[in-house]
């Protein structure tokens, strides 16, 4: 009686999660408890992502050979660049049938699209403006460094760029809207790509410098005054030190130095592209987001793509504009937690657009999935490989795939978090319900095949809490112990633990371990290698 009890609510859940969001008629954000959901066709979504290599998506014949490889890794989202070269190649003419063709292409597969907005900025350059953009350096003045030489980057205090850009993106919008809106195909924008100022820490076209003599915005400093106890530690610590002014130009807020340099541009670019993601919404109010080319500790602003929407600029970004719903981090350094604790440190979601694919990938999606609630995640270059089916990052994105509704279920509840290990982070102790699990790396275990390997590989998992002593865990190349919370007399012992999978939201239980595989009641397991979801029933005993 008790199990059918089960089925009927899991049943009714399910019920509930395909039906509770239709209210809403185009993919949007909400919050869930103290997390964030992406809605999509009603039903909240967790992206299986992978983005396109820059110039795979510019014809229908580059991208065939592509398709079947992001459907045999289990992806549910493709995110590819829209080319503003390609799309308005005379001012004012636009040309949306490789939009169309991409959206069509992307149904027939059951895939979604999330479009990079290749504009007036793409890794700081702008290398994706149309030609009539770029052979009229007059009318669409470029950035100036320190010596007045221009570089090939449209400069942010133009009202003829932002026109331009911000006219692309709308009629790209209003068409995406006629296209896709009953469909939602698209489901979400990223304007720009890795927005940053190079080769010096500020732009010095004569707009600039008129521009950087002139007070500090009174919108900002009154975000600032209204926000002072959340501001993020490095930015308040700068305004600190000059006084915590609240007039005057930027040099007297801010003092004088490369951080103030970069502050400055920070605003102008993100006032930029909140104007442009404005006209994009009011077109087709999707969410837009924008990404961060991340910044090395020992670089200076200029040496990196400065004032781009990073962590210590994270409050500069917000005050010009809640146009843009999220910023997000590409991930090129090994730092993963370190920087997605700085992006996600206000309670934003966090969503991972580009991340290298290498072997780490899908663990680290795994985990961002599992410890921070990610909206999603996406490994670059995705079409990169040769067999897609052997690839690790489809495993793991198959048990996402079967886990969804359940982790949209208890999202923002304090009931799911994530672990990542490798040899030098072997151990991780997490603390969910009534009991501590200690989740160490496969190969602690000394009779393991790779336990005297060098180098061991990155594993990870997901833990979800399902009710009182109930859990899901799913990953690759863990072992879990347990201590009961409640009672440190009291021992906790595994009363059950089942693999399986879910078809259809139903769980289906393939094979029931209690003898070697969970070392005769001491540990939960899954190897190097596998790829699992087991089910686990704790309990205490004296």
């Amino acid at each position: 009686m008790i199990n059918f009890l089960k089925k009927i609510s899991f049943c009714l859940f399910v019920l509930f999660f395909q039906g509770v969001y239709s209210q809403s008629a185009i993919p949007n954000l909400q919050k869930k408890g103290n997390k964030t959901q992406l809605i999509v066709n009603g039903k909240p979504f967790i992206i299986r992502g992978g983005e396109l290599g820059n110039s795979s998506a510019t014809s229908m014949e580059s991208m065939e050979p592509i398709w079947q490889k992001l459907t045999d890794m289990n992806l549910n989202t493709v995110l590819t660049p829209i080319y503003w070269e390609l799309i308005e190649k005379e001012e004012g003419s636009f040309d949306f049938s490789l939009v169309d063709d991409l959206i069509l292409k992307a149904r027939k597969e059951n895939l979604k699209l999330v479009f990079l907005w290749f504009g007036s900025w793409k890794n700081s350059m702008s290398s994706h403006a149309p030609a009539w953009v770029k052979l009229n350096q007059k009318k669409y003045p470029r950035v100036k460094d320190d010596k007045n030489k221009s570089h090939e980057i449209l400069t942010p205090f133009s009202e003829n760029n932002l026109e331009a850009d911000l006219n692309a993106l709308k009629k790209l919008m209003a068409h995406i809207k006629d296209f896709d809106k009953k469909d939602q195909t698209v489901i979400m924008i990223q304007v720009e790509n890795e927005i940053g100022m190079l080769p010096t820490a500020r732009d010095y076209h004569p707009l600039a410098n008129e521009a950087f003599k002139k007070e500090v915005p009174k919108e900002l400093l009154q975000y600032m005054q209204e926000n002072k106890e959340k501001l993020v530690p490095e930015f308040l610590e700068l305004w600190k030190k000059n006084g915590f002014k609240i007039s005057g130009n930027w040099e007297t807020v801010f003092g004088k130095g490369l951080q103030t340099d970069e502050i400055f541009m920070a605003w102008f670019f993100s006032k930029f592209t909140n104007k442009i993601a404005k006209a994009g919404k009011d077109s087709y109010g999707i969410p837009m987001f924008v990404n961060a080319a991340l910044n090395a500790p020992e670089k200076k602003p200029g040496e990196y793509p400065s004032a781009g929407p990073l962590p210590h600029l994270m409050d500069v970004w917000k005050a010009a504009g809640n146009d843009i719903d999220f910023l997000a981090p590409d991930f090129y350094n090994p730092s993963f937690k370190k920087w997605n604790d700085l992006f996600t440190r206000q309670g934003d979601p966090l969503f991972i657009p580009e991340h290298r694919f290498d072997a780490t990938a899908p663990f680290k999606g795994l985990y961002a999935i599992g410890h921070y609630e990610a909206i999603g995640f996406s490994p670059f270059s995705i079409e990169s490989i040769t067999d897609a089916k052997k690839e690790p990052l489809g495993r793991i994105y198959d048990l996402v795939k079967q886990l969804t509704p359940v982790i949209e279920q208890y999202k923002g509840l304090g009931k799911i978090d994530g672990v990542l290990l490798d040899k030098e982070n072997a151990i991780q102790i997490i603390k969910l319900g009534n009991y501590e699990f200690t989740f160490k790396h496969d190969y602690t275990l000394n009779w393991s095949d790779g336990a005297k390997e060098a180098i061991w590989p990155m594993s990870s998992a997901i833990i979800i809490e399902t009710g009182p002593d109930e859990f899901y865990i799913a990953g690759s190349g863990i072992v879990v112990t347990f201590r009961s919370l409640k009672n440190n007399a009291l021992n906790a012992g595994i009363l059950k633990v089942d693999q399986g999978r879910f078809d259809n939201n139903v769980w289906r239980t393939i094979r029931h371990f209690n003898g070697d595989q969970t070392h005769q009641g001491r540990h939960l397991r899954i190897s190097v290698g596998d790829y699992e979801i087991q089910k686990l029933k704790l309990y205490t005993y004296e």
